[in-house]
């Protein structure tokens, strides 16, 4: 065997590496998928956004809820029997709002049980997607976010904002014709929160909730914490099933030159005769 062999041995198996490596992944992924749908008598459906990066220049390229999502999900809700429940992992940012209320109205038509379970955030979109679920299941560090609607580069509810302060005769053309959008938008968004919500809850309640969250109340990127999404009223509860946190760990980010987070990555237990840390 000669250089030249040995080259194009290695340089193959070079090749072939990155392949079999994702397919034991999406292997493991399938197997605790069917663990978690054994486990709770349902269907389990992923909808899972990580930054990714292009092989050839590293190029990272942010993923959002578009229409391909919204296609593969009304399908598996299409598979799935009428009474049988339906749980859907939620990690995203959110995305395309006509696809994430497709997904949405799909998922409130559904007969069986819907649960949205959110291990890390779920954003924009991705909070209204969940406002579909009868149970939204957070780990306790969890976010959702608002709803309100962004026109470009700026949230509807701002540009309605600029134009009652300064008076819409000294605005251009163009800035009242973003107003008039923005407040369809947002009429529109408030409008939709409400239909997901008003079979769950009083009337009363389920307009209080798309006021909040679809006019503007906070920035777009707000946090809302397990414990805030309560108050408002959302069915959210805390308890993530440990088949979710393992199935988030064969979606990693992908990495770049120097890891930005570093531990060991291992359960710890406290050490013996260690200093007591506690927070006092």
């Amino acid at each position: 065997m000669n250089f030249w062999d040995i080259f194009w041995i290695i340089f193959i198996l070079s090749s072939i590496s990155p392949i079999v490596r994702q397919r034991v992944i999406e292997a493991e992924r399938f197997r605790l998928i069917q663990t978690l749908e054994r486990k709770r008598g349902s269907r389990v459906i992923t909808l899972i956004h990580r930054q990714e990066t292009m092989n050839l220049f590293g190029i990272p390229i942010a993923r959002y809820i578009n229409i391909e999502d919204s296609e593969e999900i009304l399908r598996a809700i299409r598979l799935t029997p009428e009474d049988m429940p339906i749980d859907l992992i939620l990690h995203t940012p959110g995305g395309l709002v006509l696809a994430a209320e497709q997904i949405a109205h799909a998922l409130k038509n559904h007969k069986g049980k819907v649960t949205v379970f959110v291990p890390h955030y779920a954003m924009s979109g991705g909070t209204f997607i969940a406002l579909a679920a009868d149970e939204i299941i957070m780990d306790e560090n969890a976010v959702l976010g608002p709803v309100d609607p962004q026109l470009g580069e700026y949230p509807a509810a701002s540009i309605l904002n600029a134009i009652n302060r300064k008076g819409a005769d000294k605005v251009e053309d163009k800035t009242l014709i973003l107003g008039d959008v923005a407040e369809k938008a947002i009429r529109q968004v408030k409008e939709s929160v409400f239909e997901l919500l008003k079979d769950k809850m009083p009337e009363e309640k389920a307009k209080e909730i798309a006021e909040i969250l679809s006019t503007g109340t906070w920035t777009h990127d707000y946090p809302i914490t397990v414990e805030e999404a309560q108050k408002l009223g959302l069915p959210v509860k805390v308890g993530l099933p440990k088949e979710i946190y393992a199935l988030m760990n064969l979606y990693p980010q992908s990495p770049g030159s120097r890891p930005s987070v570093q531990y060991i990555p291992v359960p710890y237990q406290p050490y013996k005769g260690g200093a007591n840390n506690k927070k006092s």
